[in-house]
């Protein structure tokens, strides 16, 4: 049973670009595509992927009718979130859409007041510190269970 009711569907404008949290608008086969073969996510089956977008408050960059980025947060919409699966098309890279989308996420009135929201990134740490980010406090604190070769078939 749901513990709050849905929000209203939220959308950003720029240009002739929209982001919008509307699920209904997401172009899922576009969106599993684009993570698929990222570096991130190479081998996670489209099942998972699926999975993983139903399960998150997602976030659709769009130019016309085509979804030409995304991004995904995994929260409880009371005090963390987790940002992941950031991805602006290569076609339409350069022209500051991946923060913008980013920027969009993080004004989201769900995820106000979260105590953390976090990420992991290899090469756009630049990206993410120009609206906020830090390299984390206490590393030391962290932990994990990292298992790399989950979405690989047994021998």
């Amino acid at each position: 049973m749901p513990t709050t009711a849905a929000s209203p569907v939220r959308e950003w404008r720029r240009g002739d670009c929209v982001v919008s949290d509307d699920p209904a608008r997401l172009q899922s086969e576009t969106v599993v595509r684009f993570i698929t073969g990222s570096y991130w996510a190479s081998g996670i089956p489209g099942d998972t992927m699926r999975r993983a977008i139903a399960n998150s408050l997602c976030f659709g960059l769009y130019r016309g009718d085509a979804q030409i980025g995304f991004a995904r947060v995994v929260t409880d919409r009371a005090t963390f979130g987790y940002l992941c699966d950031v991805y602006v098309d290569e076609a339409h890279r350069g022209d500051g859409l991946g923060k913008w989308l980013v920027a969009c996420v993080l004004e989201h009135p769900d995820l106000q007041g979260l105590r953390r929201l976090s990420l992991m990134t290899r090469d756009a740490q630049g990206l993410y510190e120009g609206l906020g980010f830090k390299p984390m406090g206490d590393p030391a604190r962290y932990l994990e269970i990292h298992r790399p070769d989950v979405y690989k078939p047994a021998p």
